[in-house]
């Protein structure tokens, strides 16, 4: 979930006055860096041994086909490149609309702030690891998208992981999209423009945005049913790396240079998990439920409020509650208590000073003052804080993957022991409601 609030939209309509003035270029250049640009503005580089390649993936070009961005550990050449971090305009549209300001003004904001920025892996470069790489599923929040969390992603690809980031296709998104088939007026009509991005010429995007809620509409049934839509998704992302895997041939709807074959017995499949931040934290608990082949789960600030209260007792895998300081409130917090259970392993943390958008890029892609102001950023420096983030979660997929790495050497993370962590919770919680 990203969650900006009235006091962005506030911002947003008095820059949309300023915008009106020859001041424009300024103030937003301004706004962006904080300060200037010699402020650190930048997604960091992944610190694993391996480089990181990354593709994108849309296998059956329908609205219920299985769409991606992988990220993996690759061979890196003179001709690889890094894509930019926003594939498109029209999710420039996307975060406008689920932001709630005008479009056209806020393509010029995001172009200025964002359209230069490039993700931290190589796009389309060839796949290389010395050994099969165990699978993570992510998700995204509410109102992101695939790209948006390209710094978790690319760490985990550094370390040997093949990540799948789902871009889901539920209206929870920002923006997505599919391709229909061109009807027959449309394959006679000469005006309507070829699809670039996909392989096939009888192809005709359509996209889907962000649906907020309708007048008098009630919240739950929504989000109950997009969580399901979505841990749907995650599984489905699943099935189609099992069948690359296998050698199954397949077919890329997208025109990308990536060479799937490559990928062949490349996944360790009895080592899966998944992972997500806010709605995507509710998917992970959703999809542990549903398919017992992810082995354990990681939940980055998880929104807890889609899920069905009947699902609790039916998660047996170990789960990762990473938190962070302002964003969580008892409720949330009873809800991931009911996850409790003896048995099985389940960790809570909270990393001090940061807020709910200290895992998407965002966080690294303005300056400290209006990262601050726009709650991008908390009070603890971004960086450190997305490495306590990583390495803990490093830590304890190691341990219920039962993977040969040296990640055991952040175990005491998992535990909260670190000056910046706190073991369990920041939220004060009163013993009769938990």
């Amino acid at each position: 979930m990203i969650c900006y609030g009235g006091f962005v939209q506030l911002l947003n309509r008095r820059i949309y006055k300023w915008a009106k003035t020859d001041q424009i270029s300024g103030t937003v250049g301004y706004l962006a860096m904080g300060q200037t640009r010699s402020n650190h503005v930048g997604i960091p580089p992944a610190k694993g041994p391996y480089p990181v390649g990354c593709t994108d993936f849309m296998m059956d070009h329908t609205v219920q086909g299985s769409f991606f961005r992988l990220y993996y550990p690759c061979h890196q050449t003179d001709k690889t490149e890094r894509p930019g971090w926003v594939p498109s305009r029209e999710y420039f549209n996307g975060l406008a609309d689920f932001m709630k300001i005008n479009r056209t003004f806020s393509e010029r904001i995001f172009n200025h702030l964002f359209g230069d920025c490039k993700i931290p892996a190589y796009l389309d470069a060839p796949f290389h690891a010395n050994e099969k790489c165990p699978v993570v599923i992510f998700s995204h929040g509410l109102g992101a998208f695939r790209t948006l969390y390209s710094a978790i992603c690319s760490e985990l690809a550094s370390q040997g992981f093949i990540v799948a980031a789902v871009e889901h296709r539920d209206e929870s998104s920002s923006a997505t999209y599919y391709f229909r088939e061109k009807t027959e007026s449309e394959k006679a009509d000469k005006k309507v423009p070829k699809t670039t991005d996909s392989s096939q010429d009888n192809l005709v995007k359509e996209w889907i945005y962000y649906r907020p809620l309708r007048h008098g509409e009630s919240e739950f049934p929504l989000r109950n049913k997009q969580v399901k839509q979505r841990a749907d998704e995650c599984i489905l992302a699943l099935e189609k790396l099992t069948q690359i895997n296998s050698g199954t041939p397949v077919q890329n709807v997208l025109q990308t240079q990536f060479d799937w074959t490559t990928l062949e017995n490349s996944m360790d499949l009895c080592r899966i998990a998944a992972m997500g931040h806010s709605f995507g934290g509710a998917t992970v608990i959703e999809a542990l439920c549903k398919e017992v082949t992810f082995k354990c789960g990681v939940a980055l600030d998880a929104w807890m409020f889609p899920l069905d209260n009947s699902i609790f007792p039916q998660v047996k895998q170990p789960l990762f509650f990473i938190n962070s300081e302002k964003f969580q409130w008892a409720g949330n917090i009873i809800r991931m208590k009911k996850l409790d259970c003896a048995a099985i392993q389940r960790k809570m943390i909270t990393i001090r000073g940061t807020v709910h958008q200290s895992f998407p890029d965002f966080t690294f892609l303005t300056g400290n003052w209006i990262g601050k102001l726009m709650k991008l950023k908390g009070e603890i420096d971004p960086e450190l804080a997305i490495d306590l983030s990583n390495k803990a979660s490093l830590a304890f997929l190691q341990r219920h993957l039962g993977l040969e790495k040296n990640f055991d050497q952040w175990d005491p993370l998992i535990d909260g022991h670190d000056e910046n962590l706190i073991e369990g919770t920041n939220v004060t919680m009163f013993q009769s409601s938990i």
